[in-house]
């Protein structure tokens, strides 16, 4: 038996702290795509929050995991769940996955490990995630797993001196179903 959180190209797994260089690589690659924009953090800053991390306790539907390339054991990406409501069944998340690793299969099986667990196992009905309009390869991943745009906030966020619409996509539990094995084991 393989472990739920292991596919073909990626394993999740928690943040260790020798993983703060690759975060701080991520969040430099999310910068130049134009999907974040905040102020600079140092390298002991990210060294605090990676040890922070892979010292919380779990508990909760609020979480982030490093995504591992099987083949290298290196860390390629991050995701995980940032908002839920369990009483109404619905969650979002994001996924990040770095430059030198994009197009190479692991943001698709990373997410589909991540829906496997939060509709078969913590027993969610819905899950969005909101995608910047103009990061078109971000609209494409989100399709590829069966994600649906359900509409666009126009001029919702600003940043990098302008305002930007945000795209609104979503997937229900038995799309999944459809789509994907709810069980690994």
């Amino acid at each position: 038996m393989t472990s739920f959180w292991t596919g073909k190209r990626v394993r999740l797994r928690g943040i260790e702290p020798d993983d703060w260089a690759a975060f701080m690589r991520f969040t430099a690659d999310e910068e130049r795509l134009g999907d974040l924009l905040q102020p600079p953090r140092s390298a002991e800053g990210y060294r605090v929050w990676a040890r922070e991390q892979a010292g919380a306790q779990p508990g909760g539907d609020c979480f982030r995991l490093a995504v591992e390339a099987v083949d290298t054991g290196e860390i390629v990406g991050t995701v995980g769940s940032h908002l839920a409501d369990p009483r109404a069944g619905w969650f979002e998340y994001g996924v990040t996955i770095g430059a030198d690793h994009w197009r190479k299969g692991y943001a698709v099986e990373a997410v589909v490990l991540l829906l496997r667990f939060m509709f078969a196992e913590r027993r969610y009905h819905r899950c969005q995630a909101r995608i910047f309009a103009h990061n078109e390869a971000s609209l494409s991943l989100h399709r590829r797993p069966g994600f649906t745009e359900e509409g666009r906030l126009r001029d919702h966020v600003f940043f990098a001196g302008r305002h930007h619409d945000l795209v609104m996509m979503g997937m229900l539990a038995d799309e999944f179903a459809q789509l994907h094995s709810m069980s690994r084991l």
